[in-house]
């Protein structure tokens, strides 16, 4: 059984969904889907000028995860533009991060925020009142999508999974 995919960080939902080449009606053309964390990397990488470590931080992948997800959404993009094909752009696994994130930790149950691209993760974090070093994210952070882009609000649920109910 593959292992689940983890849920990617993006800094908000993609401002256009659909571009198509001009003059040709949508019907005659073949479509390529570029999820929103593909976009999400063309973005990182491409316009704000991060190196794929930062991107990754910012992600909250690893770097080489993040690799594969730039590489495959350049080759959707070039395929688009070369092959005159409309690219459309949904789906993924995803969460929308806000300014902050909420961990907990589960030995305490003490609460803290972190700001987002602080490259501070879960599996890292340390609770700042009992040193605890198991802690749990998005107690009330950003909405989670997964697929076709379903909705999930409020956050990861109490086990901080991610997996849709």
């Amino acid at each position: 059984m593959p292992r689940p995919v983890s849920l990617r960080y993006v800094g908000g939902e993609p401002s256009y969904s659909f571009f198509k080449p001009r003059g040709i009606p949508l019907r005659e053309l073949e479509v390529v889907n570029l999820s929103v964390e593909e976009l999400e990397s063309l973005k990182l990488v491409d316009i704000e000028g991060l190196y794929h470590e930062e991107a990754a931080m910012r992600m909250e992948v690893s770097r080489s995860t993040f690799h594969r997800i730039l590489k495959e959404a350049r080759r959707k993009v070039a395929e688009a533009l070369v092959e005159g094909k409309a690219l459309s752009i949904k789906g993924g696994n995803y969460i929308l991060a806000g300014d902050t994130r909420i961990f907990e930790c589960l030995e305490c149950g003490y609460r803290w925020e972190e700001p987002f691209g602080s490259g501070v993760r879960a599996c890292e974090a340390v609770c700042p009142k009992c040193g605890g070093a198991v802690v749990r994210k998005g107690c009330g952070g950003g909405r989670a999508r997964r697929g076709g882009g379903s909705r999930r609000r409020g956050g990861l649920p109490a086990g901080g999974t991610g997996q849709q109910q």
